[in-house]
């Protein structure tokens, strides 16, 4: 799964062939074909693995006894590091997604729909607690796409590492950019 997970994040899933990813594997063909059935049956598994993943930190964090405040922060620290740490992963989710077939697409769909609910219930709880201006879905939403576009220019080797990044994003999220006598 590794060498598709790489190829279909290098070159695209239509741009790779079943072929490639036996050589990158050193796996014939048909043993490929054996263990693996279809090439889209790689990319489902490498995207809704991805999808679980994310899903099982949002719940975690989310379903804990802690202050809303503070699972906003980790959550938006999980999902950095998770995003960061799985960059093929978003690479292919976010290029690819209309690879699948409606079934699988839907699958998907759903599991991404449950990490959305896990990240509106700490805004809700987050506004009912007082410490959030908002609970809008919209907000909700833009966080966590904000979030994921962390894979398009994350660099290992850039001038930021994924904590600070974490850092910066959280008080962006949490503060605003807009300077307290800006703000007016």
């Amino acid at each position: 799964m590794r060498a598709a997970m790489e190829l279909f994040a290098e070159k695209g899933f239509h741009a790779t062939g079943v072929g490639e990813i036996g050589d990158r594997a050193g796996i014939q063909r048909g043993a490929l074909y054996y263990h693996i059935g279809s090439k889209e049956e790689l990319l489902f598994q490498i995207r809704r693995n991805y999808t679980q993943l994310m899903l099982d930190a949002a719940a975690a964090v989310a379903e804990r006894d802690a202050a809303p405040i503070d699972k906003l922060r980790t959550l938006i620290r999980d999902h950095v590091r998770l995003i960061i740490e799985h960059q093929h992963e978003v690479t292919i989710a976010l290029r690819d997604a209309g690879a699948l077939t409606p079934e699988r697409e839907a699958d998907l769909q759903r599991l991404r729909e449950a990490i959305q609910g896990y990240w509106q219930r700490v805004f809700d709880e987050g506004h009912r607690a007082g410490v959030l201006g908002t609970n809008d879905h919209v907000v909700t939403n833009s966080v966590v796409a904000m979030l994921n576009m962390v894979s398009r220019w994350y660099r290992p080797d850039g001038e930021r590492t994924p904590d600070e990044i974490a850092d910066i994003l959280t008080t962006t999220i949490l503060d605003g950019v807009a300077a307290p006598a800006g703000n007016k």
